[in-house]
């Protein structure tokens, strides 16, 4: 078994490719664990909830009605999404048709509208579908609602991400105020639990814990104690 005290390099790249799917609530740190696997495991990044952000910004940006099916339909259709890697942060960064809308899409009136754009079947259907592909070889660690449910069923090793509410208010009450300091605790609050309720109430991929995702409780860990964790999980399923 690998253990990653281990001559890490070589194992890793003698060990197969798997995907890693990593779902949960808002403001659990899904990104930043996501983020760091990846960045060890020598994977593709993909942040699968800056891909609805980023349909967000643009329905927003050219008015599309969400009661009209034919209009999403048609707007879509006018959406390309890409990764690109930016090569002095070295993360990825999404682009809405061409546009580095990375930092746009953070804004918390994309946070208010982007659960409910998510919800839309024939929105789901686009960002799911391009998701799929973006797997087929393998070697990815992908963040989001639906991701080990719905996006990848078969993924070789999912993991659930979850909280206490009020510690994750304050950890995106700390973000957004670095951007916006007269935002207050009781907006990120309310915004926080509407998105929770959306996500897990919604009828198409609702959020939920696929039967056999590892239950990673943060409440309590810090960043370092959980991606030991998580890297635990990992090494059990490359070996």
């Amino acid at each position: 078994m690998l253990t990653i005290g281990t001559p890490f390099i070589f194992a890793l790249a003698m060990a197969k490719k798997i995907i890693i799917t990593i779902d949960g609530w808002s403001s659990c740190g899904k990104s930043t664990l996501a983020k760091q696997l990846a960045k060890k495991l020598n994977y593709i990044y993909v942040d699968s909830g800056a891909m609805y952000r980023a349909i967000t910004l643009y329905f927003l940006r050219n008015n599309i009605d969400l009661e009209e099916n034919e209009e999403i339909k048609q707007a879509l259709k006018q959406i390309s999404l890409e990764f690109h890697s930016n090569p002095n942060t070295q993360s990825s960064e999404i682009y809405l048709n061409g546009e580095n809308v990375e930092y746009l899409i953070r804004d918390l009136l994309i946070a208010e509208k982007v659960s409910d754009v998510a919800a839309i079947k024939e929105v789901r259907e686009f960002a799911v579908a391009q998701q799929q592909k973006m797997g087929d070889k393998k070697g990815i660690v992908m963040d989001g609602r639906d991701i080990g449910t719905t996006v990848f069923p078969d993924a070789e090793l999912k993991i659930f991400m979850t909280a206490d509410t009020a510690v994750r208010v304050e950890r995106r009450f700390k973000e957004l105020y670095a951007k916006n300091p007269n935002i207050t605790i009781e907006e990120v609050k309310d915004n926080l639990e509407m998105r929770d309720y959306i996500d897990s109430n919604r009828e198409i991929s609702p959020l939920r814990k696929a039967e056999d995702a590892y239950i990673l409780d943060n409440t309590h860990l810090t960043e370092n104690q959980q991606f030991e964790k998580a890297m635990g999980w990992i090494l059990s399923k490359i070996s």
